[in-house]
């Protein structure tokens, strides 16, 4: 098979998708692996490096495009790459089809088959192609959160955690997945004090044994989360429905509860946000302001720093990125129910739920299609 790997346009974006140990791998399996010249430079990766590893450097995007019979990328593609695709070509990568009517309704006029690294999942319920991402995206959260609290980005002019005979900063997390998991031990090895909310109580007794002593637990529902939210210094949203629309759980009203000067870190904002007033932002204006709180919207958080990115995201993706080639579409999903549930779009049929639900279109049974 043809592997392609164009660099990332999307602003502000740095990832790759195979680094050079991953495309040796390939062509040791008979492969041929094609890297747009330049694509490997922001997480650290050389076109040297990848040509020593057996790879083939294209200078243009649009001739990995027309050749591979597989593209890997890290995110989705944007609208000059939508021409590109065609009509059999595999795509791997985050889609988040379900934040964009746009971007799913080129992908199916295209043809080609949607594979979307957020949607595969274990038969344990774990995401592991999110994961990584995620982990590295609720880390950072708590980062920006705790930059943007400092008065001089117009956040409250608070320290996470505080000093001696100071109290430190609130921080309230809508979520206790992966996302809030790693959010609330950041924020808390800070020493701020932190509220995690979620629906499942299964979740927060495991997270009660496993937490440390400054981060509270509390069912989350509509009182709950309003009551929350007031305290906050800093909001960070954690909500992740798989290949869906986030739930809106903040509304535009519920920001006049909140502290002057507070910060909100949505990083749900690339399936839609569950805040409200979340849109999306890029690394090179993360912020913006709404009656008087700071939204951080960053769709590609973890971009931000894409050499462990990008070592933390291929190290998950790779094992499934080799089945695809090696065994092509079909077979690797018939044998694999994890990748079978990241199929999305196959030629033109949405066969994913939470994508035909969002935009009202309708759903084929994929099991007919592979």
């Amino acid at each position: 098979m043809i592997i392609g790997v164009p660099k990332e346009i999307k602003t502000a974006e740095n990832r790759i998708a195979l680094v050079p140990a991953g495309a040796e791998a390939l062509r040791a399996h008979g492969h041929t692996v094609l890297v747009e010249g330049g694509a490997g430079e922001g997480s650290g990766f050389t076109d040297e490096l990848y040509e020593v590893a057996g790879a083939t450097i294209v200078p243009k995007a649009k001739d990995v495009w027309a050749k591979a019979d597989m593209i890997v990328k890290v995110k989705e593609p944007i609208e000059s790459e939508w021409p590109l695709m065609r009509e059999d070509q595999v795509v791997f990568t985050y889609f988040h089809f379900a934040a964009s009517e746009a971007l799913t309704r080129a992908v199916m006029e295209s043809g080609c088959v949607a594979i979307a690294y957020e949607t595969v999942q274990l038969a344990s319920g774990e995401l592991p192609l999110l994961t990584p991402m995620s982990e590295v995206a609720g880390r950072m959260a708590v980062q920006e959160g705790a930059k943007y609290l400092e008065r001089f980005y117009g956040g409250r002019g608070i320290l996470l955690g505080g000093v001696p005979g100071v109290q430190p900063a609130e921080v309230v997390i809508l979520g206790g997945g992966v996302v809030g998991t790693n959010a609330a031990k950041m924020a808390a090895g800070l020493g701020a004090h932190v509220t995690i909310l979620d629906v499942s109580l299964e979740r927060l007794r495991y997270l009660s044994d496993v937490m440390p002593a400054n981060v509270d637990l509390v069912y989350s529902n509509r009182h709950t989360v309003r009551e929350q939210i007031a305290n906050a210094d800093l909001l960070v949203g954690a909500v992740l429905l798989p290949g869906a629309k986030a739930p809106s759980l903040v509304t535009r009203a519920d920001l006049a509860v909140m502290k002057n000067g507070s910060v909100i870190v949505d990083v749900a904002v690339d399936q839609g946000g569950c805040v409200e007033t979340i849109k999306p932002t890029t690394h090179d204006k993360p912020t913006y302001m709404v009656d008087g709180v700071v939204h951080y919207g960053v769709a590609n958080m973890p971009g931000g720093v894409p050499r462990t990115s990008t070592l933390a995201l291929t190290n998950a993706t790779f094992p499934y990125a080799v089945r695809l080639a090696k065994k092509g579409w079909k077979e690797a999903c018939r044998s694999d129910r994890s990748l079978f549930l990241g199929l999305n779009v196959i030629k033109g049929q949405v066969v994913y739920p939470g994508v035909a639900e969002a935009f009202g279109l309708d759903l084929a049974d994929p099991s007919t299609l592979v």
